[in-house]
């Protein structure tokens, strides 16, 4: 085995041009396929987060008095599961709005009256999907003293929408940037071959096996695979750790929810498919040359 890998090294450092090529396009594939992944796991979290459990803000009639709590609160429990219920009154809330904006601007301290309602804040427990947490919304609105309720339904709708679109896309892309590394590292294996025919055709009249004789090729198509999966995710974890930081957290007032990097379940399924690609490459390529 030492000697097929010490083979294979020989070739990549006599092709360098040819090796590069290919493992910069492994790696570009793998780019691809890792933004879509990254992109999947952290959207079906912001979806599992909120049907484990979001929040919602239902904000009060003017003509509402602490009097009608009671009665309101029993209403909404009435209707669903609710995990918890916090009464937000007007006062508070313009006090907390001012405390917040204050170093921004002055334009709240010159108000007559307080234009913000009253207001109950709601953790909503465990819902199978997104519709359900729709229908809950709507029964609560239907309450008489309700005016409004929000739960992040316009930004979550429209991000259902882009997580179903971005889905066919990722497929497509992946397919496709799949099939252009798999014909380039055939390739690549293919021009190596040749530029060591007459090599191979002297060990085939001593008496070398198959075996002996391709086995450098795929250890060579598995170090491009390897290493191509290597770079790909070197360069999506360097762009995720420069986005990332600067991403606003605007989210997390309705869900709870933190972007993250590939799982290492996902890296480890990454890199051993990247290494896959390689091989099979070569042998695609063999086994049209080595009828």
């Amino acid at each position: 085995m030492t000697h097929f890998v010490k083979k294979a090294l020989a070739d990549i450092r006599l092709n360098r041009f040819l090796n590069l090529i290919t493992i910069i396009t492994i790696s570009l594939s793998i780019l691809v396929v890792s933004v879509f992944l990254l992109f999947f796991e952290n959207a079906s979290r912001v979806i599992e987060s909120w049907n484990q459990g979001g929040r919602a803000m239902i904000y009060l009639k003017s003509d509402f008095s602490l009097d009608m709590l009671p009665d309101l609160k029993a209403k909404i429990n009435a209707l669903g599961d609710i995990d918890d219920m916090v009464f937000i009154s007007k006062t508070q809330a313009i006090d907390k709005l001012k405390k917040e904006m204050s170093s921004r601007t002055t334009f709240l301290e010159t108000l007559n009256e307080n234009p913000l309602p009253d207001a109950l804040e709601i953790r909503i427990k465990t819902y199978n999907s997104f519709e359900e947490v729709q229908k809950f919304a709507q029964s609560i609105k239907k309450i008489e003293i309700v005016e409004e309720v929000e739960y992040g339904q316009g930004w979550l709708g429209k991000f259902l929408k882009i997580f179903n679109l971005f889905k066919i896309t990722g497929y497509g892309m992946c397919t496709l940037f799949f099939l252009i590394a798999l014909f380039i590292t055939a390739n690549t294996v293919r021009l190596a071959f040749y530029s060591r025919k007459i090599e191979v055709e002297v060990m085939r009249l001593v008496g070398a096996t198959e075996t002996f004789i391709k086995a450098p090729f795929y250890v060579e198509g598995l170090l491009q695979g390897f290493f191509g999966g290597i770079l790909g995710l070197m360069v999506l974890l360097i762009t995720y750790l420069s986005v990332s930081s600067g991403i606003d957290q605007s989210l997390a007032s309705y869900i709870y929810f933190d972007i993250r990097f590939l799982s290492l379940k996902i890296i480890l399924l990454i890199i051993f498919g990247s290494t896959f690609l390689g091989w099979f490459g070569c042998y695609l390529s063999l086994k049209q040359i080595l009828k």
